[in-house]
């Protein structure tokens, strides 16, 4: 799944908060989500993986890819479509935290927590929350060449909120509420930084193992599928032409 950022944002992306700064220099064009059922599967895709990587260096000066053993957590989802292609009008943001220690735990605790009492707010309609592990600069990763992969010390220890809203004005109105005054009270003693980032679009290519049309077609040609009704694009003997080269018998 990809999420793309928008460049301009407004300036009430996120709300400042006691004792926390934004991260110096962070400015980001996107964050992309590779999540697998087993261990097994990830196998396949780490044998795979070099011809995707490879490529990174025709797009990008600098990734970085975080490593969440466990998984992320969903703790709310109202959005209707659970595998979006595009903008679907929405107000989604991420909003990346930096630790202010080098407890681990207390600072995961800490989000968990706080993403448990966002998920009970109803102008909120989405809450996924990723605690990746430390990230090692010594151990760079993700496997793409003539791509920088190293990060500061404030952005080692990271914890990252989706959120959504139904515009920015019940973003707005939930950040000027007690209801957020009181979830994010003491939040500072845990982190140190907080850089919110404007979601322009979010596209998933898998979803429960199986190619989504976007994952099949790509997502412009996906968009158009979708735009003009064009039934004779998903049918099942056009998707196995796709997928194995042969028109079926």
């Amino acid at each position: 799944m990809q999420h793309h950022f928008n460049r301009e944002q407004d300036a009430h992306l996120w709300p400042p908060l006691d004792g926390i700064q934004l991260f110096p220099d962070y400015e980001l064009d996107g964050g992309v989500e590779i999540g697998f059922q087993s261990a097994e599967d990830q196998a396949l895709f780490n044998e795979a993986c070099s011809i995707l990587f490879a490529d990174e260096q025709n797009m990008f000066a600098a990734t970085v890819a975080y490593a969440l053993p466990t998984g992320s957590t969903t703790l709310v989802d109202r959005v209707a479509d659970p595998s979006p292609n595009g903008d679907d009008g929405l107000d989604r943001i991420h909003v990346h935290f930096g630790a202010s220690g080098k407890d681990a735990a207390a600072f995961q605790e800490r989000m968990t927590s706080f993403a448990q009492a966002l998920a009970g707010e109803e102008a909120i309609l989405k809450v996924r929350l990723h605690c990746p592990d430390l990230y090692d600069n010594d151990k760079p990763a993700p496997p793409a060449p003539n791509v920088h992969h190293r990060v500061p010390a404030e952005r080692c220890q990271l914890a990252v909120l989706e959120l959504a809203f139904a515009s920015p004005l019940e973003r707005r109105k939930f950040y000027a509420s007690e209801g957020f005054a009181s979830v994010a009270t003491g939040l500072g003693d845990h982190v140190a930084y907080a850089t919110a980032f404007a979601v322009s679009g979010v596209y998933t290519y898998v979803r429960d193992r199986t190619l989504t049309l976007a994952g099949l077609r790509g997502s412009r040609p996906a968009q158009l599928i979708e735009e003009i009704g064009a039934i004779n694009q998903v049918r099942e003997d056009v998707r196995h032409l796709l997928l194995t080269g042969r028109i079926p018998d």
